[in-house]
């Protein structure tokens, strides 16, 4: 059986059109050294505002695979937000000693218990974020996208009490797998485990037993490269550790886009699912208009709305987005899929050739049909 490197590996015959896809500022982002213990071995990358708030809150950004903390930011937006808004950003960031591919090892036992690996490394990064910029430690969150997304899951699942709320984009649910074939089968979602076991491998991932993060799910419901079961899955698992009912108590759909709601018995909303019809594997972004935020590129994927300012709105710390009503029902389309404009051919065309290399590599490993 191939390691996990070597069948995704192959992405690495894109690599180099991923690079070019999107040029960050090489100097927004800056280095956090001396941050404390790394025993998962990321680069820490910050970006603090021009004017920052008092006790501001803190958003840790987690990059999926191939991606890198600038190249994230340039397409979420993260920083223009808190250039609005006041807050610092965390960007852990994958090397490439422990990830050929710049994933987040969200599938390995040693990386994804608490005070341990990788998961540790990011807990230590908050610590020392904390004290620099005195952060309000009931203000810290924390999302990613794909393997940044699996991450996601662990540090809440780890580490709950550090966290207000997390938001998981196309990502999978926490402990459900513990090497390679249980990594890609999970991908593919196959044998999940049911809404008990989920919810158990959570309770057991830390000691804690205080209040549950708030949590943001979104996924396409055309994607390729992580099934959307993981969402049912990951929304599965929250829902039973926040004791709500499997129907949500908000749901509206405009435009392909469905927006689900679940309320505790406070009446908070704790729980929020998004699907996006004919949005493939990525982060929604909104390229213009009143929702405008972050760039297009491989895996940032134009849909003509930001999750990033909608996850900032669900948590409390940026203004709610008004939707805008749309003319029609018809599922909203990336551009990859609608047929691009010229200027923004080759981004899609990119974001299409590594979704293909991916699935690819999963066929040559024989774990995708």
């Amino acid at each position: 059986m191939r390691r996990l490197s070597d069948t995704i590996g192959r992405i690495a015959a894109a690599r180099g059109v991923i690079a070019d896809g999107l040029q960050p500022d090489a100097g927004k982002l800056h280095d956090l050294t001396g941050f404390g213990r790394n025993p998962g071995n990321l680069r820490a990358r910050t970006y603090v505002p021009a004017s920052v708030a008092e006790h501001p809150a803190l958003v840790v950004v987690l990059h999926g695979c191939t991606q890198t903390a600038a190249g994230y930011d340039l397409g979420s937006g993260w920083s223009r937000l808190a250039d609005e808004h006041g807050f610092v950003l965390l960007f852990p960031e994958q090397q490439r000693a422990n990830n050929s591919n710049l994933c987040f090892n969200w599938f390995a036992p040693e990386d994804i218990g608490r005070d341990h690996g990788e998961a540790a490394s990011i807990r230590e990064m908050i610590a020392a974020m904390v004290a620099a910029h005195e952060v309000d430690p009931a203000r810290i969150f924390v999302n990613g996208l794909s393997a940044g997304g699996a991450m996601t899951a662990v540090m809440l699942a780890t580490y709950p009490e550090v966290f207000a709320g997390g938001a998981i984009i196309g990502g999978l649910p926490y402990g459900t797998a513990t090497g390679v074939v249980d990594a890609l089968d999970r991908m593919r979602g196959h044998a999940m485990p049911g809404t008990a076991a989920l919810a158990s491998l959570v309770r057991a991932a830390s000691p804690d037993r205080g209040p549950v993060p708030r949590l943001s799910v979104w996924h396409g419901t055309t994607d390729a490269t992580v099934h959307s079961d993981n969402a049912d899955a990951i929304l599965a698992q929250w829902r039973a550790l926040h004791g709500v009912d499997p129907d949500p108590d908000v749901r509206d759909s405009t435009g392909g886009v469905t927006h689900r709601m679940w309320r505790d018995g406070t009446g908070r909303a704790v729980i929020e699912d998004y699907r996006i019809a004919g949005m493939g594997h990525g982060t929604p972004i909104a390229a213009s208009g009143p929702e405008a935020c972050g760039s297009p590129g491989p895996f940032m994927l134009d849909v003509g709305l930001s999750s990033t300012r909608r996850i900032a709105a669900f948590w409390g710390i940026a203004p709610a987005v008004e939707r805008q009503a749309r003319t029609n029902a018809e599922p909203i389309r990336t551009r990859a899929a609608s047929g691009p404009a010229p200027a923004d051919s080759a981004l899609a065309n990119t974001s299409a050739a590594v979704t293909t290399v991916i699935n690819d590599a999963l066929r040559a490993a024989g774990l995708l049909r």
